[in-house]
C-alpha cells in the first residue's frame, strides 16, 4: 500500500520499494518535529539533500535482482567454533598483581564507581 509524505511517494510492490519525487523542506520539518528533533529553518535544504541521497541510494538497491539469493544476515557463512574447556597454566596471584599501580589484599585496586558499599 502506498503513502505520501508531501512530495515524497512510497510504494511497496512484491517485496519491492519504489521512490518517487523528491523530500522537500517541509517533509524534513514534519520528519523532525514526529522525531521530536530541532532543526534550524536554514538547514531543512541541507537536509533534504542528504535524505534524497539516502533515498536514491536505498533505490539503487532494491533495483538489484535478489529473486534468486536468499536473505541472510551476513555475508559469509557462520559457524561457532568450540573448543574444550581444559584449565591451564595461569599466573601466580603475586605475579599478576605485580604490575598493577595499586594492591589492596592481593587484588587489584580500582576507583570506586558506583556509591554503593
Amino acid at each position: 500500500m502506498p503513502f505520501d509524505i508531501g512530495e515524497f511517494r512510497v510504494a511497496a510492490k512484491a517485496n519491492r520499494i519504489t521512490f518517487m519525487s523528491g523530500i522537500s523542506k517541509n517533509d524534513v520539518a514534519h520528519l523532525a518535529k514526529l522525531a521530536r528533533i530541532d532543526i534550524p529553518e536554514d538547514q531543512l535544504g541541507h537536509y533534504a539533500n542528504q535524505l534524497d541521497a539516502i533515498l536514491d541510494a536505498v533505490a539503487q538497491v532494491a533495483k538489484v535482482a535478489t529473486d534468486d539469493v536468499p536473505a541472510m544476515s551476513h555475508p559469509v557463512p557462520m559457524t561457532n567454533v568450540f573448543r574444550e574447556d581444559i584449565p591451564g597454566e595461569s599466573l601466580a596471584p603475586g605475579v599478576a598483581v605485580a604490575g598493577a599501580p595499586a594492591v589492596e589484599d592481593g587484588r587489584f585496586r580500582v576507583p570506586r564507581i558506583l556509591d554503593e558499599d
